[in-house]
């Protein structure tokens, strides 16, 4: 489905069409796929609620698909609260225990008084308890239930603005936000009678939701935010790689064995990059189809970077508690396997790139980056044949293991780390070749043999 770039498309619906207008528009919002198409919005009147909190944060999180749903509610109508909180005609307070259906979208609440706009859903979610509750409160007794006409709440709106201040307010509000919030209520026919926040449990409640969701709103997801950081951690995780590279081990297995202080402020920088990209992750996996392959091609190559200079140091993590085995089936974190998988879809490097990686393998990261993984695999493998344990299946694992590695150098896909004296890699090639002998022949044997490793760089 495609929405014409010169068209402005609004879908309205009342009651239960309004939910089914909500429903289309999602759809539309997903097929949009053009810079520069014109996004369509969503009026709703009267419209039920749709979807749980799932529904709520993809789109709420997303600020201009959030902005694409304008729902219009009045007081006296039940619809738009049928499914947020039933009313118990016992209570006298609202119920904290609102239901599964959530609000999304901006909400224009209205009632004979006037009307007020709320974005924050969590607000919304309140004052539409509220209103449930105020008109339960009020409801003439045996009165019966009719669908309610938008048509005189339309005129209205077309026919009147109206800007109003605190000094519409009965007394003086000092607090700007708690004064807002009581003219928002008296609009829609709430706090009539008058209440300072700490005497009415609705205005603290939404003064609460409104510094909550600013607060979000100025933290934002915004990556180029604490991207400048983040680039202050990698180059520090850069210069840890190049002082443990002169320290003849590599930065893989200075941090697995930890001699030293600068071993332990690895740990720091480490954390904070992980936090980054696991929340990076998280907020990628919410967005629209459209809007995430964009936003993944836009961050691939630092994506790429951190997992490859990062993901080795959760491995030396993993392997160091005694008995842990098999870290890519049970160790790993999905946001590793995620940011693993978006440069699997942007494509494989072509074969001509090799020269490229030739020329720059000193001062490369491996691409594998479970590399290590395989190598702590390998050396428990080793373990097990010095042991007489399961021999035979333990052989193939390593031949596997060599023809893995071999692959990988002839490919330029590893550092010139792994040949470092300290190595974990290197400590297995001694494990190794003490086990096999020198009658056993391989393409690895004889490359590890015949020391041209040292010319691999």
């Amino acid at each position: 489905m495609q929405v014409g770039n010169s068209i402005s498309m609004i879908i309205t619906g009342h009651c239960l069409g309004g939910s089914v207008a909500s429903l289309f528009t999602l759809c539309l919002l997903k097929s949009i796929n053009q810079p520069g198409t014109k996004r369509p919005l969503c009026i709703t009147f009267g419209a039920p609620l749709i979807g749980d909190k799932g529904l709520q944060q993809a789109i709420s999180q997303n600020l201009m698909w959030n902005s694409d749903f304008l729902h219009v509610a009045a007081s006296q109508d039940l619809v738009p609260r049928f499914f947020i909180s039933p009313y118990n005609p016992n209570a006298m307070e609202i119920d904290s225990q609102i239901g599964i259906y959530k609000p999304f979208g901006i909400f224009l609440l209205c009632s004979k008084y006037g009307c007020s706009s709320l974005e924050d859903p969590e607000a919304v979610s309140e004052v539409l308890v509220a209103m449930d509750l105020e008109i339960a409160r009020n409801k003439p007794p045996n009165e019966q239930w009719h669908m309610f006409d938008y048509g005189a709440v339309v005129k209205r709106l077309m026919s009147t603005i109206s800007f109003k201040g605190i000094s519409q307010l009965s007394e003086m509000i000092e607090c700007p936000r708690q004064a807002g919030i009581v003219l928002q209520l008296q609009a829609i026919g709430l706090n009539r009678r008058q209440q300072s926040g700490d005497s009415n449990p609705l205005i603290a409640k939404l003064e609460k939701c409104e510094e909550a969701f600013v607060s979000k709103r100025k933290m934002g997801f915004d990556p180029s935010k604490k991207l400048n950081k983040r680039k202050e951690d990698m180059a520090k995780l850069e210069w840890y790689k190049k002082v443990s590279k002169s320290e003849d081990k590599g930065y893989y297995d200075s941090y697995k064995n930890r001699g030293s202080k600068k071993d332990l402020h690895v740990v720091t920088f480490k954390k904070s990059l992980t936090n980054y990209w696991k929340e990076m992750v998280a907020e990628v996996e919410r967005m629209p189809q459209k809007e995430e392959a964009s936003f993944r091609t836009r961050w691939l190559y630092g994506g790429t970077n951190y997992r490859r200079m990062v993901e080795p140091l959760d491995i030396a993590d993993y392997y160091k508690e005694n008995g842990k085995k098999d870290y890519k089936a049970n160790g790993r974190s999905e946001h590793y396997i995620k940011l693993e998988k978006w440069l699997e879809e942007a494509g494989k490097p072509l074969s001509s790139q090799v020269i490229t990686r030739k020329q720059n393998v000193s001062a490369s990261l491996t691409e594998d980056s479970c590399f290590w993984a395989h190598v702590e695999e390998a050396l428990i493998q080793c373990e097990l044949l010095r042991n007489g344990q399961e021999e035979e299946s333990t052989r193939k694992k390593l031949i596997e293991f060599e023809e893995y590695v071999m692959e990988q150098i002839k490919e330029y896909a590893v550092s010139p780390e792994i040949f470092l004296g300290g190595s974990s890699f290197m400590q297995w090639w001694k494990d190794y070749e003490q086990i096999v002998g020198t009658s056993y022949k391989s393409q690895l044997t004889d490359f590890m043999k015949s020391r041209l490793y040292q010319q691999y760089h």
